[in-house]
C-alpha cells in the first residue's frame, strides 16, 4: 500500500564530486542515481587508499567550483567546463583545470569519469525540509539545504523532522515511473513541484 508522504520541492545534481551542484526541474533516476550525478571526480594521484577521491573535506575550495555546460552537442549530462572561484572558465578535461586544482590542493590530481558515479554511501540522497529546519534550530543557525548535498528535497505533508528514519528499509516512489529503454531496470522520472 502506497502512502503519500509529500511533494518533491527540489532536485539537485552534482556532476563533479564535491563541486557545486545544479538545481534541476526534472531528472531521470535509475539504479545508479540521477543521470549525470557525481560521474566525474578528481583522484589524488599519489593516494593508494581505497578512497583516493579529492573531496571538500580535503579541499573545501572545491565547493566553489561550478560545473557548466557550454556545448549542447556534448554527450550525456556531463559538464563541458568548470568556473573557478576566481571566475575563470576552463574545460573539464583540460590540463589548466587539473593544474588549478593541484595548486590549491598541493599535490597531483587527475580527473576521472566514472560510468556509475562516485558516492559515499548510496546513489541517491533524500532529505525533508522539516529535517533541515530542525537541524538548523538545534544548531542555532539558519542552514541552506544544499549543505547536505541532497539529490531530492521533499516537503512533507505531515510536518515531522527526521521522518526519513521511518523510510529506512522501505521504497520511495515518485508519482511518475517510466522505464527507459533498453534497460530492464526499474527507473523513474522525477520532477520538482509535483
Amino acid at each position: 500500500m502506497l502512502i503519500q508522504i509529500g511533494h518533491v520541492e527540489a532536485i539537485f545534481r552534482y556532476p563533479v564530486k564535491s563541486m557545486a551542484g545544479e538545481r534541476l526541474e526534472h531528472a531521470y533516476l535509475g539504479w545508479y542515481g540521477l543521470d549525470g550525478d557525481r560521474r566525474l571526480a578528481f583522484r589524488r594521484v599519489d593516494d593508494r587508499s581505497g578512497m583516493p577521491w579529492l573531496t571538500a573535506s580535503k579541499l573545501p575550495d572545491l565547493l566553489l567550483f561550478a560545473p557548466q555546460r557550454h556545448d549542447d552537442r556534448a554527450q550525456g549530462d556531463l559538464p563541458t567546463h568548470i568556473r573557478t572561484p576566481d571566475g575563470e572558465v576552463m574545460p573539464v578535461f583540460g590540463e589548466e583545470l587539473a593544474r588549478e586544482i593541484e595548486r590549491r590542493h598541493g599535490a597531483p590530481v587527475q580527473i576521472m569519469q566514472l560510468r556509475h558515479g562516485i558516492f559515499d554511501e548510496t546513489p541517491i540522497s533524500v532529505i525533508a525540509t522539516d529535517t533541515v529546519q530542525e537541524i538548523g534550530r538545534l544548531a542555532g543557525r539558519g542552514l541552506d539545504v544544499r549543505q547536505f548535498r541532497p539529490n531530492v528535497v521533499v516537503r512533507l505533508l505531515r510536518s515531522s523532522p527526521f521522518q526519513e528514519d521511518e523510510w529506512v528499509g522501505g521504497e520511495l516512489h515518485s508519482a511518475e515511473e517510466t522505464p527507459r529503454p533498453p534497460s530492464p531496470s526499474r527507473c523513474a522520472t522525477i520532477a520538482a513541484g509535483c
